[in-house]
């Protein structure tokens, strides 16, 4: 560890500091329908939108109705991207003259696109056309994007409001925040992106010939590289144009388009704590929220930061001595250009935020440093998570860590005004249970099927393990990166892996849209001398303990085996 690699996260942390009160004030008057300074150019095509929809934005929903919405929403924009995908090879823009995509690699990235998560079983450049990497999976990125901040806000709707039956109206609410929050700001993105040197094009690959072996060809690929990698990250959503994602330089080619790219997945995230401080009419509880979050992201980092810059005892007899340009530590699948910090940091976000565009692989990690990223997929995806669904899990910690003050102190827990009651807190360990037997059954399964699960790995033993582990972990967290090791592009792993991250996605959201309907129709009650401070940092520290006492619970035990024995096994200088 070096001064200048604490230095970078700092930085970090204190421009994301400045972002979260004007990103989460913005957030809230688009989402309540305040009056913005985009409002004279773009409520005029908003108003159009929904007249071309049929949609009577004066008209809100309950909580069925907003569930329905989703999952049919979701259910549509699946088909259509599958049939884009099945039928790349009859569109146009698709100068590489790619073939049709096979029927279960699509499903699994038509699932992937849908649900947030982006799981890539394939290697863009060489499978997806223009067309379908703009009309089918970009647009997924705002969709999926837009579904997670949406269902945030109608939680914190029904925190708010009081005996109401309404939670808000998901088409409106999707549509502003894709015409007034995304597409605003990717442009602005895209065209910083561009000045740094990342592609936006229409053109075929261009192909070079080398000087180090004249004769021979080198295929370069580029295309609208710029427009999707602004969504991508924005939307913490992963799922690059090229098969390095933020590794490859077209996609991230300097030092300050690595720092956007790593500050955009967060900005959303933390902006929503502020958000919801706002909305609920409490900011100092938005700041608990927030503080709880970064606590364990900084934990997160410096646990995975202290493990990337020891020696690796698997690389015996080689040198272990650093220099300016190659420090000590591990360097293996770490970006030169950036280095371990910069590369162990972007590693931290992305599996803190639900998003696979990572620029290090997490299978070259250390074992303890490998831990790291499937711990944080393990808890939720709650540290500041992917927008929307970061701010969403948290709050389910929220009605559980406000339970058990309730117990503490022995009266009726109260969140805000309202009344923790047995409905609420069956909705909070629904969400928390699925998640845990969607992960253990699928890994199971497949650890089980040696012609099914086993055949695919490049690893024996506990880390073999830890790669089909990853890999549902990382589906159902709706994330996205990998471990790598494990070739999941099969059958059996692309249909298996579809349906873990459809189930992690919608059939999580329907215990919070439920939680929401719920609490909405709650009366307010005034606070009171038992009543336990949410807007405190002691009701921070108590979130923190809470989060990871579920995350031991449920997870820890399981899915931290394969990276623990494989630790053990390092130390005592076996390799397999």
């Amino acid at each position: 560890m070096t001064a200048n690699g604490w230095l970078q996260f700092a930085v970090f942390s204190l421009v994301l500091l400045a972002t979260v009160r004007p990103v989460g004030i913005y957030l809230a008057c688009v989402l309540e329908g305040e009056r913005t300074w985009l409002d004279p150019v773009l409520r005029p095509l908003e108003r159009l939108i929904y007249k071309l929809a049929g949609v009577n934005a004066e008209k809100e929903m309950n909580w069925r109705e907003y569930a329905f919405a989703i999952l049919g929403f979701s259910a549509v924009s699946l088909v259509v991207t599958y049939a884009i995908e099945r039928l790349q090879a009859y569109l146009p823009f698709n100068p590489q003259h790619l073939a049709n995509v096979g029927p279960d690699l699509a499903w699994n990235t038509a699932a992937s696109f849908t649900t947030n998560t982006n799981w890539q079983s394939y290697t863009p450049e060489s499978t997806m056309s223009y067309l379908t990497e703009m009309a089918g999976l970009a647009t997924h990125n705002f969709f999926s994007a837009a579904v997670g901040i949406v269902v945030a806000v109608a939680l914190i709707r029904g925190i708010k409001r009081t005996t109401s039956a309404t939670i808000g109206n998901f088409w409106v609410d999707t549509t502003r925040t894709m015409l007034y929050i995304l597409a605003p700001a990717c442009v602005i993105y895209a065209l910083l992106l561009v000045a740094q040197g990342v592609p936006q094009n229409l053109h075929a690959y261009t192909v070079a010939h080398t000087l180090e072996q004249p004769g021979q060809a080198q295929t370069i690929g580029e295309g609208p590289v710029a427009s999707q990698e602004a969504i991508k990250m924005l939307g913490t959503n992963g799922g690059g144009f090229f098969n390095a994602n933020s590794a490859h330089p077209y996609e991230n080619p300097t030092p300050f388009s690595n720092f956007l790219e790593m500050l955009s997945i967060f900005i959303i995230p933390a902006g929503l704590t502020y958000t919801l401080g706002r909305m609920t009419g409490s900011p100092g509880h938005g700041w608990a929220v927030f503080g709880a979050m970064f606590v364990l992201f900084a934990a997160g980092f410096a646990v995975a930061y202290w493990a990337e810059s020891q020696p690796y005892n698997a690389i015996h007899g080689a040198a272990q001595t650093g220099s300016a340009t190659a420090p000590a530590g591990n360097m293996e699948g770490k970006e030169v250009r950036f280095g371990i910090s910069d590369s162990t940091l972007f590693a931290t976000i992305t599996t803190d935020a639900s998003c696979g565009a990572v620029n290090s692989m997490h299978d070259s990690f250390t074992p303890l440093g490998g831990m790291i990223p499937l711990a944080n997929i393990m808890l939720g995806e709650v540290v500041f998570g992917g927008v929307g669904s970061g701010l969403y899990g948290m709050l389910i910690f929220v009605v559980l860590s406000v339970f058990i003050a309730g117990l503490m102190v022995g009266r009726t827990p109260e969140y805000l005004g309202k009344k923790i009651e047995s409905y609420d807190v069956k909705m909070a360990m629904l969400y928390t249970l699925i998640f845990t037997l969607i992960v253990l059954v699928f890994a199971a399964v497949f650890v089980l099927l040696p012609n099914v699960g086993l055949s695919s790995l490049n690893n024996p033993g506990p880390h073999g393990f830890s790669e089909i582990l990853y890999a549902f972990t990382s589906g159902a967290g709706n994330n996205g990166s990998a471990f790598a090791g494990l070739n999941a592009n099969t059958w059996w792993y692309n249909v298996a892996l579809g349906w873990d991250m459809l189930i992690g996605r919608l059939l999580m959201m329907i215990p919070v849209i439920a939680l929401a309907g719920n609490l909405a129709q709650k009366k307010s009650v005034p606070p009171s001398p038992g009543t336990f401070p949410v807007n405190t940092t002691l009701f921070a520290v108590l979130l923190v303990g809470v989060v990871l006492i579920v995350g031991a619970l449920t997870f820890f035990p399981a899915l931290s085996l394969g990276p623990v024995l494989e630790h053990l096994l390092l130390k005592s200088g076996q390799l397999f």
